[in-house]
């Protein structure tokens, strides 16, 4: 059996890890990646069954980073979980997010 993989996307390094051990826990390879770039790069050669994606990232913003993983086909499956205390980014961003 393959453990579905998870990528968490935040920058808040005890975030993070709240988040990667509540995935751990649920049976997910949870990783962890601090800013946008990063997660870019990993998107390159990973297709995540979830991705907890942060909207207030260093380098690239979570907003920017979902319009780009929603324009990826190979994408389309992965389920992403917006991650923000800004109420009026989390509405407008909702339709794009899971």
């Amino acid at each position: 059996m393959v453990t579905p993989y998870a990528l968490v996307v935040e920058d808040e390094p005890l975030v993070a890890e709240l988040f990667q051990r509540a995935l751990q826990d649920a049976g997910f390879q949870a990783e962890i990646m601090d800013n946008g770039h990063k997660a870019q790069a990993k998107l390159v050669f990973t297709s995540p069954e979830i991705i907890l994606l942060d909207m207030n990232l260093p380098s690239i913003s979570g907003s920017v980073l979902l319009r780009q993983i929603r324009g990826q086909g190979r994408l389309s499956g992965t389920h992403v979980v917006v991650v923000t205390g800004d109420k009026e980014t989390a509405k407008r961003l909702a339709d794009e997010a899971d």
